[in-house]
């Protein structure tokens, strides 16, 4: 039997001629794999492109590209199911965390030592202890701080979770708790035992940052700032103290610290101190904490409690400190301040802290703040870094 033509268009197959007419048995097997559409290409007429290569070569030809395209899919496939189980994973820590337990964010657990670093600035770290019930004073104590350019080195103890909470939220990283947390509706109300434990744990707090190695300004929160005190802080001494007596001193009077009183002791107020991490100020705190021991709270012996055993510290202390009495007239206390009208307009200009003391109640401070343009909360919240509580 002779060979047909199949090649050209105007020739017929026969069945006893179709077997020589048939696909290459390879290219048949190519068209009924699965993957088959990868490696098809359009036949040519070789009559029409001389240069073509043949069926076969062009098979063979493409042979090893479609095995590399297959282990490229298969890799792919494999980085995606790789990568998909790292992102589940990673994220498997917040889905398994328990529903009944909160989230507890980094600033909740934060360390003294971690968030004294977080605010020291040249050093220095200013510091207050607040209760829940003090926020409005920490507010407008902020504020009066902000104005001189201060509130970035401010460190909040605080001593109960509600202040914790309400400060890092508005204010992140200024607020640190040492344990163990107080009961925030007991500790405001003056005289009492919480408020003498509340008051007595200050000396603690305070040589906890000292050994930390920073220097420490401690403010009650019952305070405003009128100016920038660290221009007074003159010298290299131990701790730097305000004079909580009301009689007027002469405007040059000597920085060094005052003769005891009647009963041995002197009346330095403990609202406002600065102290250098030195011995002689680490020696002072270790002093007042072991004077607020031996002399434990009772019904007779409340009031002004943390400052009597602070003065007594100082006596104890004199020789071996180096103190040093801020004027009068920059850090008067409040007892002159709101009482003599006289010596008020005679300094006028000179005043940088005023500090609202000896009142025993929050709605009667912030009454007498107020009478003097010192409430500043009212109209000025959005000075404050924590905004309007």
């Amino acid at each position: 039997m002779s060979k047909v033509d199949c090649t050209g268009d105007d020739h017929r197959m026969s069945e006893g001629n179709l077997h020589f007419c048939r696909r290459p048995w390879i290219l048949q097997m190519m068209e009924q794999c699965p993957l088959g559409f990868l490696r098809r290409r359009p036949t040519h007429n070789p009559d029409q492109f001389p240069l073509a290569i043949s069926p076969q070569s062009s098979l063979i030809s493409q042979r090893p590209m479609s095995i590399f395209s297959l282990i490229t899919i298969i890799i792919l496939l494999f980085l995606i199911l790789v990568i998909g189980a790292f992102l589940i994973w990673v994220s498997m820590p917040q889905s398994l965390s328990s529903s009944n337990k909160p989230v507890i964010t980094k600033w909740h657990d934060y360390t003294l030592s971690q968030a004294a670093s977080f605010v020291a600035k040249n050093g220095t770290v200013i510091v207050c202890a607040v209760s829940q019930p003090y926020l409005p004073f920490l507010n407008n104590w902020l504020i009066s701080i902000t104005r001189q350019k201060h509130q970035d080195k401010v460190l909040v103890i605080a001593e109960d979770y509600g202040t914790l909470d309400k400060v890092n939220e508005r204010w992140p990283g200024h607020a640190v708790l040492i344990p163990p947390a107080l009961d925030a509706q007991t500790t405001h109300k003056f005289g009492s035992k919480e408020f003498i434990n509340f008051a007595a744990r200050r000396p603690r707090h305070l040589l906890q940052i000292l050994e930390l190695g920073y220097n420490v300004m401690y403010n009650d929160v019952d305070m405003v700032w009128l100016a920038d005190p660290f221009p007074y802080l003159l010298g290299i001494h131990d701790i730097y103290l305000t004079d909580d007596m009301a009689a007027v001193k002469p405007m040059n009077h000597s920085n060094d610290l005052l003769s005891p009183g009647k009963n041995g002791r002197t009346y330095m107020g403990s609202y406002m101190i600065f102290l250098r991490p030195t011995v002689g100020a680490k020696l002072v705190m270790s002093k007042w904490i072991k004077e607020l021991q031996i002399q434990p709270w009772s019904k007779g012996n409340k009031s002004n409690y943390d400052q009597s055993a602070f003065n007594w510290a100082l006596k104890k202390t004199t020789r071996e400190v180096d103190l040093y009495l801020l004027p009068q007239a920059a850090f008067p206390p409040g007892r002159l301040f709101f009482k003599n009208k006289t010596w008020v307009k005679e300094t006028k200009g000179k005043h940088v802290i005023i500090q609202n003391d000896y009142l025993t109640s929050s709605e009667k401070k912030i009454k007498r703040f107020r009478e003097f343009g010192l409430w500043l909360v009212d109209d000025h919240f959005v000075e404050s870094p924590l905004g309007k509580l």
